[in-house]
């Protein structure tokens, strides 16, 4: 009876993969699941940040998650009504690359840059406005011009029945 091997060829390690054809099939499979959906809009290297926008009578509280960058990296500007939260997360291939000896076989985690816009109904003073971060969270806190408070008023919803 003959004794047979039932694991892939390249599992042997006996094999050279960059002169098997098969070896160089499976490298080309392998690069093409890598890149797919790099052109796509939200895989083009850029970072989605998510956030939630709240608002009292007083304030609008936007909150940013921003887990894994450092705060260095992230500017709050303003411009008008127009806030804008933007900044760079460096891979950790990127950090590690002078490593010597280092090398990467899978990547997964998502780096590069991102910027999230929101306008608001009103004019935005800069001298007022917070930001504050903690364990991965930025909160930028914007008071509202005492005129749109001052202008605010609750209506009362009569039903009727």
């Amino acid at each position: 009876m003959t004794n047979r091997n039932w694991l892939p060829t390249y599992w042997d390690g006996d094999r050279d993969e960059a002169n098997d054809a098969f070896g160089t099939l499976k490298k080309q499979i392998d690069d093409m699941f890598e890149d797919f959906g790099k052109n796509l809009p939200l895989m083009s290297g850029g970072l989605t940040v998510r956030s939630n926008v709240s608002e009292t009578e007083n304030e609008v509280c936007i909150t940013a998650e921003l887990p894994g960058i450092s705060m260095e990296d992230v500017d709050v500007s303003i411009e008008g009504n127009r806030i804008s939260v933007s900044g760079e997360k460096v891979s950790e291939e990127e950090e590690k690359k002078d490593d010597e000896g280092r090398q990467f076989r899978r990547v997964e985690r998502t780096s590069g840059s991102f910027r999230r816009d929101m306008t608001l109904p009103f004019e935005i003073d800069p001298d007022v406005v917070k930001a504050q971060a903690k364990d991965g969270i930025l909160t930028v806190t914007i008071p509202k011009p005492l005129e749109q408070v001052e202008n605010s008023k609750k209506i009362k919803i009569e039903t009727s029945g």
